[in-house]
C-alpha cells in the first residue's frame, strides 16, 4: 500500500502523481470471493455476491451439483458458490478465537447456529457482529428458502482485531436488525453507519469488549453510495486512524479530483475531509476506519493471537474443549423455512425484528 503525499496510484491509467489531497495511495483488490487486503485494527474483510437460484426442498440449491468440489467450492461456476456446504451453501460449524466478526447481509439470508446456544436468521439489511473471544464455534449457513423465484445472496463479513487484554472476553452475540441502522441521505448520496457516528447519528452500541466501544478508537464501518455525478465530503476523523475505501460497484469515482478506476481500494488521511464523486456511473465503497490496535497479530485459520504460543494454546484448548461443544444435530445447521427473521440468544430470549 502506497502511503503519504504524492504517493502513486495503482489502476487509475498508470501512476498518477497526488498532491495536497487525503489520498495516500491505492491497491488493486482481488477477485471475489478472495479476500481484500485490510489495516489494523482490521483483520479480513470478503464481499460474497452470490446469484443462488430456485431453492430445494432442503433449502439448498435446485441445481445440479455434478462437477462442484463439494467441501470447497469456489470457483463460481454458473454465478455462485457452495464453499464448504455439502447441500446448502456457506460455512458448517467452525472455531473463532481472539477477535469479532461482523457480518452485513445485504441480500438473501444467513442462517447462525453457535455453541454458546445461540441461533438467528437474519438478512436483508442486518448486522450480526459477535466477539468470538475465549473462544465460540459457529455455522453460517445460506438458506434458499425462494423455491419460485431466484434466491441471490450478498454479505460482506470483516473481521475486527481484539487488544490483547480482551482476546480471552466473554464472547458475545449481537444482532443490529436493519431498521436500527442510521442512514444517512443527503442529496445524491446514501450512507448505511454500521459501526461510528455521522452527522449525529450513532450507529447502536458495538458489544462490550469490542476495540470499536472505545471511542477513542474511532471505529466506523459505512457504506456509500453516489448517484451519477453526485458530490459529498467525506467529514475527517481523529488523526493517525487508518481509513480505507473500498470499491464495490458502479464505474470509476474520483477522491480530491483524482481518478480511481474500479476494483481499487484507496487509502485516506483520517484527519482530513475528502471529496466524494460518483463520476459518470455512480459508484458504491465500503468505508473501514478505525486507530491501529499496534500489537502483534499471529494467524492460523480461525484463530487470532499476539504471539506462537498463544496459538498452541488455543488449538489445544478447543481440542480439549470445542469451546463449550455443540449441542446441534448437523454441523451445517438451517432453521425451518417458515422462521422468519429472528434471533434467539443464549440466554433462550427470543427477538424479532419489527
Amino acid at each position: 500500500m502506497a502511503a503519504g503525499a504524492g504517493a502513486h496510484l495503482i489502476g487509475c491509467g498508470g501512476p498518477t502523481r497526488v498532491a495536497s489531497s487525503a489520498l495516500l495511495g491505492t491497491q488493486q483488490l482481488p477477485q471475489a470471493p478472495t479476500p481484500w487486503p485490510t489495516p489494523d485494527p482490521f483483520l479480513f474483510c470478503v464481499h460474497h455476491d452470490d446469484a443462488y437460484p430456485l431453492g430445494n426442498e432442503v433449502l439448498g440449491p435446485a441445481a445440479p451439483l455434478d462437477g462442484r468440489q463439494l467441501g470447497m467450492d469456489f470457483a463460481g461456476r454458473d454465478g455462485w458458490r457452495m464453499y464448504h456446504g455439502q447441500r446448502v451453501p456457506r460455512f458448517p460449524q467452525h472455531p473463532h478465537r481472539g477477535f469479532e466478526t461482523v457480518t452485513v447481509v445485504r441480500r438473501g439470508l444467513l442462517d447462525h447456529s453457535d455453541s454458546l446456544g445461540a441461533a438467528a436468521r437474519y438478512g436483508r439489511g442486518d448486522v450480526q457482529w459477535l466477539t468470538a473471544g475465549a473462544g465460540i464455534q459457529h455455522a453460517e449457513m445460506f438458506p434458499l428458502l425462494e423455491r419460485s423465484t431466484p434466491n441471490p445472496v450478498e454479505l460482506f463479513q470483516i473481521w475486527l482485531n481484539l487488544p490483547g487484554a480482551d482476546k480471552f472476553a466473554q464472547p458475545h452475540f449481537s444482532m443490529l436488525w436493519d431498521r436500527v441502522i442510521p442512514r444517512i441521505t443527503p442529496p445524491g448520496v446514501r450512507v448505511t453507519v454500521v459501526a461510528g457516528e455521522l452527522a449525529g447519528a450513532r450507529a447502536a452500541a458495538p458489544p462490550p469488549s469490542s476495540w470499536a466501544s472505545r471511542k477513542s478508537a474511532d471505529v466506523a464501518i459505512w457504506t456509500i453510495q453516489l448517484d451519477r455525478n453526485a458530490r459529498w465530503t467525506l467529514p475527517a476523523a481523529s488523526a493517525g486512524a487508518n481509513r480505507w475505501l473500498y470499491h464495490v460497484t458502479g464505474g470509476s469515482y474520483a477522491i480530491d479530483g483524482a481518478a480511481i478506476t474500479p476494483r481499487v481500494v484507496a487509502s485516506l488521511r483520517s484527519d482530513v475531509p475528502a471529496l466524494l464523486d460518483g463520476g459518470n456511473s455512480g459508484v458504491e465503497l465500503l468505508m473501514l476506519q478505525g486507530q491501529p490496535i499496534g500489537e502483534p497479530v499471529v494467524k492460523r485459520g480461525p484463530f487470532v493471537m499476539n504471539t506462537k504460543q498463544q496459538i498452541h494454546e488455543a488449538i489445544h484448548d478447543f481440542q480439549t474443549t470445542q469451546f463449550g461443544g455443540w449441542s446441534w444435530a448437523s454441523n451445517e445447521p438451517v432453521h425451518p423455512r417458515d422462521a422468519g427473521r429472528f434471533a434467539r440468544r443464549p440466554d433462550g430470549t427470543m427477538e424479532k425484528p419489527a
